[in-house]
């Protein structure tokens, strides 16, 4: 069902000084900002040969970016995500075997414009995952 890893989400205090890390120190290609109101933040992509980092940042105080900031106000690791074939199918498979679907269980489309969904980080080793239609 799993497959490849789309990205690694980093929430960032200041996008801005993130991007430049990555651009200046790293030389990395990163994407302008792109607002995402449906999820509350603003995301930044650093691409990689194989995968991405996304940069996330709060976009208006009742993001959940902003809630993860004021528990780690240097920022961190918030999520993996990775592809799966059909999203529906894969929710019902992980429903079916104890995983909690995030929010009301329906798809929203994410920040490349494709179907996602969020597990619980307690049914995943303690991280959050999120689950993208490739």
């Amino acid at each position: 069902m799993i497959g490849r890893l789309n990205h690694v989400a980093i929430a960032v205090p200041d996008l801005d000084a993130a991007a430049a890390v990555y651009r200046n120190a790293l030389g990395a290609q990163v994407s302008a900002p792109q607002a995402e109101p449906d999820h509350g933040v603003t995301v930044v992509f650093v691409e990689l040969s194989n995968t991405k980092i996304e940069l996330l940042h709060p976009l208006g105080d009742n993001s959940p970016i902003q809630a993860f900031l004021n528990k780690n106000p240097s920022g961190g690791m918030h999520h993996v995500c990775y592809e799966v074939d059909d999203i529906l199918a894969a929710r019902d498979r992980l429903k079916a075997e104890g995983a909690r679907v995030l929010g009301n269980g329906e798809p929203k489309i994410g920040a490349h414009g494709k179907p996602v969904l969020f597990l619980h980080p307690k049914d995943f080793c303690g991280t959050l995952v999120e689950i993208e239609q490739a």
